[in-house]
Formats: structure tokens, C-alpha cells, sequence
């Protein structure tokens, strides 16, 4: 069996080295070329766990490109791992794998197919979620289910604290996938399309507040869900900015206090940042 990753971020680099950790191999990694996406958020590079694992690195423009279809195919690949990964794969790369590729999303498949998994479970108030690998198809997170794995959100969650646990959550799903190649015993569940949920992008202009428009739980939910890494809620008031990156219900001693419809709101982590030329 032939294997290969794909990816350009922690999550994924956190799945390669696993799978290194319990003895298994890629026979090719693929990465986006370095002068690409060198600002995105998590953006991470193969060359040391490539080398130091005497794997062929394949750097590239986009998946759909001719190089990475011909790599996949002169390396005779059975199972591509396309994880953490934002572009969309076309039929052309679905094919060239003879079983074939392996996507992973932060939710609980079918629920929250689309976009922005781990802020949306935020503002949505659930109280769990989950990350599913799924053989992909030409649908948006509708392949069949290859392993799911559930994971509670805290009351108190943040953007960067369900990060981690999504990550988590992928290593240990990669594991338990891994094996189920190695033994020849994976097994595809066919998504209930009736179940499902869609959810769109998020834009950075998505995390204004409104405070003569929101409740307290409102606002500290889209607070949770944009801070760091992603680039935070905000207020706008005369001509300035002010990016809340943490707060708490109420008035607090210290702090911004933003009144909304129910009460109070404080900001106690904040940048402000002029908008005037």
C-alpha cells in the first residue's frame, strides 16, 4: 500500500508526524511552494520531517495542477491524505489515487459541512462537535464517513482552545484510520445528506459588534469564536477600531464596557487601532 499527505498547516504536519511516531510511511509528501501563503494563519513547511524521514517532497501551485496529478500517479499512490488543505481538489486528483483521497473536517459530519468549522460551533453555542476523515468526492464534505471522533466545547471555549482540541482530535483519528489501512479493515459509512447542515465562509469584516443590537451572550460568543488566530471582534466608534481579543460578561473592574441590549459587556484584552488617514 502507497501513501501520501498533502498539506501546508499544524494540523496536518501534527497528522504526518504520527503516523511517523507509530512506525508507518508516506511514500510522498506534497506542499504548497514556499513563497505561497507565507501570511496565512498556521502556515507551515515540510522540508525537515521530509528529510529527516528520506521522503520525496513535492512543492506546488495548486493541487489540481498537472505536476501533482502525474507525482500521485508515477508514485503509484493507493490513498492520498488531503488534510489542511484549503483548495478544492478536482476529479482529475480524485482519480489518480486508486483508492482514494482522504479529507478531514472539524465537525461531526453530515452537521456543518462548508466553511469556518471551528468558529460557527462557537457562535452557534454548541456543546459539542468533532472532526470526521471522509473519502472525498466532487461534493463539499459529502464522501463517506472512514472515522469520526467526538469533542465536547466548554462553555467557556475559545477559537484557539477548540483549535487544540481539533488538532488533537486529528492525530488520534489518523491513528486509528492508519490502522484500519494497515489491516485492510477500513470501512465507509454513507453520509445522511437529510442530516446535514451547510455553513458559510467568515470574513474578517464578520466579527464587528453591534452593542445597541446584541445580547451579552451574543457578543461574548463572536469574541470566543474570532479572537487569535483569527483576527478578532470588534467595535467601530469614531473613527477608531477597537479589536477585542477577551472580555467577560458584566461590568468588570478593569476594562472597556460596552453596554448592549441586556446589560454590559467588558473588554479586558483589546487593541485599539485609529482608522483616520
Amino acid at each position: 500500500m502507497k501513501l501520501a499527505f498533502c498539506t501546508c498547516v499544524k494540523l496536518g504536519k501534527s497528522c504526518i508526524e504520527k503516523v511517523y511516531e507509530i512506525g508507518g510511511k508516506f511514500d510522498l509528501l506534497i506542499t504548497l511552494e514556499d513563497h505561497l501563503s507565507t501570511k496565512k494563519s498556521g502556515r507551515i513547511f515540510l522540508d525537515d520531517i521530509a528529510q529527516k524521514n528520506d521522503t520525496p517532497l513535492l512543492k506546488i501551485n495548486h493541487i489540481n495542477d498537472e505536476a501533482s496529478i502525474n507525482s500521485l500517479i508515477d508514485y503509484e499512490i493507493d490513498w492520498l491524505f488531503l488534510i489542511g488543505w484549503s483548495q478544492i481538489a478536482s476529479s482529475n486528483v480524485l482519480n489518480s489515487c486508486k483508492k482514494g483521497v482522504i479529507g478531514a473536517h472539524p465537525t461531526l459530519l453530515p452537521r456543518g459541512r462548508g466553511r469556518a468549522a471551528i468558529p460557527w460551533t462557537i457562535i452557534k453555542g454548541l456543546n459539542k462537535t468533532g472532526v470526521t476523515f471522509f473519502n472525498m468526492d466532487e461534493g463539499v464534505d459529502t464522501g463517506n464517513i472512514l472515522g469520526q471522533k467526538e469533542i465536547p466545547v466548554l462553555k467557556n471555549e475559545t477559537a484557539a482552545t477548540l483549535y487544540e482540541k481539533v488538532n488533537n482530535s486529528h492525530i488520534d483519528l489518523i491513528e486509528e484510520v492508519w490502522r484500519k489501512i494497515e489491516s485492510n479493515s477500513l470501512t465507509e459509512i454513507i453520509q445522511d445528506n437529510q442530516k446535514s447542515t451547510y455553513w458559510e465562509g467568515r470574513k474578517p469584516c464578520d466579527g464587528e459588534i453591534f452593542p445597541n443590537k446584541m445580547t451579552i451572550n451574543e457578543i461574548d460568543r463572536l469574541v470566543r469564536a474570532t479572537t487569535r488566530p483569527y483576527p478578532g471582534a470588534f467595535v467601530l466608534k469614531n473613527k477608531s477600531k477597537l479589536i477585542i481579543w477577551e472580555g467577560k460578561k458584566g461590568k468588570a473592574l478593569d476594562g472597556i464596557k460596552i453596554k448592549c441590549i441586556d446589560g454590559y459587556y467588558t473588554a479586558t484584552n483589546y487593541q485599539k487601532v485609529s482608522l483616520s488617514k
